[in-house]
């Protein structure tokens, strides 16, 4: 019988731009080894004034290693974006976060 991979599987997440001017669309690539027992990425985006938040189910090993989602218009602020995997067993798998800057500008105003 082989032994299983650890349940913390290496997971990364890039968003771009780290800046720009409001409106801003952001894109937020994560990658993620394939795993039977992922079951959901959701990905949000949360500044003081605005929320968005995106999910997709995985197929777990058969899920692809590279997701991408893209939030388009959001207004100024500063924001926590985070990734997270969910498993089989409805918990938390895997995390990653980064914070990005959308700058207000004179036609956002």
């Amino acid at each position: 019988m082989m032994a299983s991979a650890s349940a913390k599987e290496p997971f990364s997440m890039q968003v771009s731009p780290a800046m720009s001017f409001a409106p801003a669309n952001l894109v937020i690539r994560t990658s993620l080894e394939p795993d039977a027992d992922n079951r959901v990425m959701e990905v949000i985006a949360e500044s003081s004034e605005f929320y968005r938040s995106s999910s997709i189910p995985l197929e777990g090993d058969r899920a692809p290693r590279t997701v991408t989602f893209e939030f388009r218009s959001l207004p100024s602020g500063e924001y926590d974006v985070t990734a997270v995997v969910i498993g089989t067993d409805g918990q938390q798998r895997a995390l990653a976060r980064s914070r990005v800057r959308v700058i207000e500008s004179g036609a956002s105003r």
